[in-house]
């Protein structure tokens, strides 16, 4: 499974204390996976060719091959190649390079068909003689465009306050219904405790809730307040895509003004791959998606991945990247799964994958990688902070249930709803025991 990038997460009842991740998708984001976090969050880069490289490859077998690429920078490009990855496959195109290069020799054409573009090299060459250009044909990553009026339809932006303010995110998502049901990304309002969301087709913004999440299959579902008349995205059927068939990644990418439209084609079905934050941590494996060559950004999770007609046929969700940080693919959840995730969050299901409303929350603060109950802070005006638990404190029993290490305080909490009353117990810093019934609150998205 190719390891993919995602935001940290808010551990059930408790705020795990650990280092905010700068925007990175593909992502929640400085911005977060194909978010984007400034502070809590994610994910991928954006594919870009600079300095005359040519990124990227074509698979092995099926008469795909690896592209060649002529590399400038300190000494002098190389020469580009390609070969077939088959008996009967075509090489895809080399690209030349010419950067400093002494006698000007170096850097010849590539040539061939079947597999990703090479790009001409260019640089300094003391000799004026620079290497030849690289052709062919083929489907490299190619960078986003902007997304027309037609792609904005039924689209919304999502930034979201992480944490009580200790960080911001954003992301994408699709307008369901007219009233403003929302289908997202789970790890898009992961760790939120305040969303905004800007419908692009008219520029209002409006305050929105989380209806429910399933961080298992990674489908929220959020509910905008107060809205009406609102065009809804244009829904197509998964189980007809195809290997080979043309999209578009639509999506807030880097939260930057205006909105990205990433062509690509459908590279392969039914992927499984590996999601985490940039640590590599918090990981969980997501299967059945799309993978693509479109140029999926941090940002654009949530957002449609359109087919040929138009019609959304994915949400994209995660991006593959390189060393150097440049997407080397895009993934969707097929729209149909999402869809049937949705409509059991909206119908009222409750169970190990599927959450209602917002988890219960107790409002203490833990180290994320600690091994005990020690108290790091409290939530001001959080359950905890009301009944007197101070940073220092360990708590030793949550609704009569022994805990000793942080994994056993969230699953204590987790088997409770907002709202309900729990008596927990607790030594203070001085060794005194004590203890207190809480009516736990509604905490950060799960």
């Amino acid at each position: 499974m190719p390891a993919m990038t995602r935001p940290s997460h808010i551990a059930f009842g408790v705020v795990a204390l650990t280092a905010a991740a700068a925007i990175a998708v593909g992502g929640a984001e400085a911005i977060h996976h194909s978010t984007s976090t400034t502070a809590a969050g994610s994910p991928y880069g954006s594919s870009s060719t600079e300095n005359g490289q040519g990124n990227g490859w074509g698979t092995y077998g099926g008469g795909q091959g690896y592209s060649g690429q002529g590399n400038s920078g300190d000494g002098w490009g190389g020469y580009g190649y390609g070969w077939g990855g088959s008996s009967d496959g075509n090489g895809s195109s080399g690209s030349s390079g010419s950067d400093q290069d002494p006698f000007g020799f170096f850097g010849g054409d590539g040539s061939g068909s079947g597999g990703f573009d090479g790009n001409s090299g260019s640089g300094i060459d003391p000799f004026g003689n620079l290497g030849g250009s690289g052709s062919g044909s083929g489907s490299p990553v190619q960078a986003a465009g902007e997304a027309s009026a037609q792609q904005l339809v039924g689209v919304v932006d999502i930034v979201t306050t992480l944490d009580y303010g200790t960080g911001e995110a954003a992301g994408t998502g699709m307008v369901l219904t007219s009233d403003g049901r929302i289908l997202t990304n789970n790890h898009v309002v992961e760790g939120s405790t305040s969303i905004k969301v800007t419908v692009l087709s008219t520029g209002r913004t409006y305050t929105a809730k989380v209806v429910g999440t399933s961080p298992t299959n990674d489908i929220a579902v959020i509910q905008l307040q107060d809205a009406s008349g609102l065009q809804t995205a244009s829904l197509g059927d998964s189980s007809s895509v195809g290997v080979g068939d043309a999209v578009t990644g639509v999506g807030n990418a880097g939260n930057d003004p205006g909105t990205s439209a990433a062509e690509g084609k459908v590279t392969a079905l039914g992927q499984s791959i590996t999601a985490s934050d940039d640590s590599g941590s918090d990981s969980e494996d997501l299967t059945g998606l799309i993978e693509t060559s479109a140029d999926i950004q941090a940002g654009d999770s949530g957002g449609p991945l359109y087919d040929a007609d138009g019609k959304v046929v994915g949400i994209d969700t995660a991006a593959q990247t390189d060393q150097a940080g440049n997407t080397t693919a895009g993934y969707a959840i097929p729209i149909n799964h999402a869809l049937d995730i949705a409509q059991q969050i909206v119908s009222g299901v409750d169970n190990d994958t599927i959450h209602q409303g917002l988890p219960a929350f107790l409002g203490i603060q833990l180290s994320s990688q600690g091994v005990s109950a020690t108290v790091g802070g409290v939530v001001d005006g959080s359950a905890a902070d009301k009944a007197g638990i101070t940073a220092g404190s360990t708590i030793t029993s949550i609704g009569g249930t022994s805990v000793s290490t942080p994994s056993q305080i969230s699953a204590a909490i987790t088997a409770h709803h907002a709202g309900d009353r729990v008596t927990v117990t607790w030594t203070d810093p001085n060794g005194a025991s004590h203890s207190a019934t809480v009516t736990l609150g509604s905490g950060p998205a799960d």
